[in-house]
């Protein structure tokens, strides 16, 4: 991974014993598709952590905080908006997509592996 993450500051991913801490899958799959993107010269790291802190500060700065603070939450909207400023996606296509993923069976990404056993190789 070659993406500068900060350690300390608004923009720094949660840690424990120093390594990085995923509460659930997605969060950790939102992680990579950001450092994919910066890998592969989509936009630059400073472009992302200025979108990242924006994203926080305004999550700070509302008087109605409907949801808990959610860093990846915030992460993956920086992304939504580092994407779009590009052009890279349309706002519209970001929230069609958003919205399919979101009515998604929850698990569905993960394969059982219990029917592995049944069936012969």
């Amino acid at each position: 991974m070659s993406a500068p993450l900060d350690i300390e500051g608004p923009a720094a991913p949660p840690r424990a014993n120093g390594e990085l801490v995923f509460a659930e899958p997605w969060e950790s799959r939102a992680f990579g598709m950001a450092v994919t993107l910066y890998d592969a010269g989509a936009f630059t790291w400073p472009e992302f952590q200025a979108a990242l802190i924006a994203r926080i500060a305004a999550w700070e700065a509302s008087a109605e905080r409907d949801e808990p603070y959610n860093y990846y939450r915030l992460w993956l909207a920086a992304l939504e908006d580092v994407l779009t400023g590009l052009c890279a996606v349309s706002t519209d296509e970001v929230t069609t997509r958003a919205q399919a993923l979101a009515q998604r069976p929850p698990g569905h990404d993960h394969r059982d592996h219990s029917d592995l056993h049944d069936h012969p190789h």
